[in-house]
C-alpha cells in the first residue's frame, strides 16, 4: 500500500508546483517521465520552506521553520512521513543521493529571511547559495546519474540557480523592500536607487546566465529542455526588467505574460527538435 501513499505525496508536489509556478511547470513535463516526479518534489519542498518565511506572519515562524527542517532529515533517516511534501522529498534525497548540507544550507537561508533585513557582501552570498544554488545541484543531482558528470556541471548549475534569484530579488524589490524591509543587493540604497546601481545588478545576471548556458547545452537529453525552457523564460523576464527604468522597478512586479511564456515554449520545443540547443 506503501505505492499509493508515495504516489498520492508526489501528486501533493506537483499539485503545489503546478499552483505557485506556471514556468516551472511547463518546463517540467518537457523532461522524460523517470523525472518528473523527483523535481516536483523538490520544488514542492522549497516552496513549502519559502511559504512559511514569506508569509505566515501571524505564527511563529521560527518554530515553524525548525520544525519543518527537524521534520525532513528525521523523514530522511527514517524513510517516511506523514507530512507528503517531506514524504516525496526524502524519497528523492535517499534515491538519488542528495548531500544532506545543501538541505541544511537550504534551511539556513531560510532562516536568514526572519532575521536578516539588509546583506552585505557575504551575506548576500551565503543567501543566494542556500536559497538558489543548492535547489540547482539537488536538480542536478537527479538529472546526471555520472559523478564525473555532475562535478563538470556543478558550476554552471550554480551559476543558474544564481541568476534565477537575482532577477527575483529585482523583480520583487518592492515586496521585499516595502513590505518586508529586505535589501538582498548588498552596498545598495533603494531609497535613492540609481540606473547605474541596476546597471551593475544586471551586468552580475548577464555573467550568470552566460555560464549557465553552457551547462544547459550539456545536460542529459530527457532534461535539457525542461531546463532550457525555465532558462528562455528568465531570459525574457530579464530583458523586460532591464528595458524598464529604476524608479518603474521600485513600483511594481514585472512579469511575462502566460500568451509570451506560451510562444517561447512552443519555439523551445521546435529548437529541440531541430537539434539547435
Amino acid at each position: 500500500m506503501t505505492n499509493l501513499y508515495d504516489e498520492a505525496c508526489f501528486e501533493c508536489s506537483k499539485l503545489i508546483t503546478r499552483k505557485y509556478s506556471t514556468s516551472f511547470s511547463l518546463g517540467i513535463k518537457t523532461f522524460d517521465k523517470s523525472f518528473r516526479y523527483p523535481i516536483y518534489a523538490i520544488y514542492g519542498f522549497v516552496r513549502y520552506a519559502d511559504e512559511i518565511v514569506d508569509t505566515f506572519h501571524n505564527y511563529n515562524q521560527q518554530e515553524l521553520i525548525a520544525s519543518f527542517g527537524n521534520e525532513t532529515f528525521k523523514a530522511i533517516a527514517t524513510g517516511i512521513s506523514t507530512n507528503p511534501v517531506i514524504h516525496s522529498f526524502q524519497q528523492v534525497v535517499n534515491q538519488y543521493r542528495i548531500d544532506h548540507e545543501l538541505i541544511r544550507a537550504f534551511l539556513t537561508s531560510m532562516e536568514m529571511d526572519l532575521d536578516t533585513k539588509v546583506y552585505d557582501n557575504q551575506g548576500y552570498k551565503t543567501y543566494i547559495y542556500g536559497s538558489a544554488e543548492v535547489i540547482g545541484l539537488m536538480c542536478l543531482r537527479v538529472f546526471t546519474s555520472d559523478d564525473t558528470l555532475y562535478q563538470s556541471l556543478l558550476p554552471q548549475a550554480r551559476s543558474l540557480g544564481a541568476a534565477f534569484q537575482k532577477i527575483n530579488f529585482l523583480r520583487d524589490i518592492k515586496a521585499d523592500y516595502a513590505e518586508r524591509g529586505r535589501t538582498y543587493f548588498p552596498g545598495v540604497n533603494f531609497n535613492n536607487f540609481t540606473e547605474q546601481d541596476k546597471k551593475n545588478i544586471e551586468t552580475e545576471i548577464k555573467a550568470d546566465f552566460d555560464d549557465a548556458f553552457e551547462g544547459i547545452k550539456r545536460l542529459p537529453k530527457g532534461t535539457r529542455l525542461g531546463v532550457y525552457i525555465a532558462y528562455i523564460y528568465y531570459l525574457q523576464l530579464f530583458k523586460k526588467i532591464s528595458y524598464t527604468p529604476a524608479n518603474v522597478i521600485l513600483q511594481k512586479r514585472i512579469r511575462v505574460s502566460d500568451a509570451r511564456k506560451m510562444s517561447l515554449y512552443v519555439k523551445a520545443v521546435l529548437q529541440q527538435k531541430l537539434n539547435v540547443i
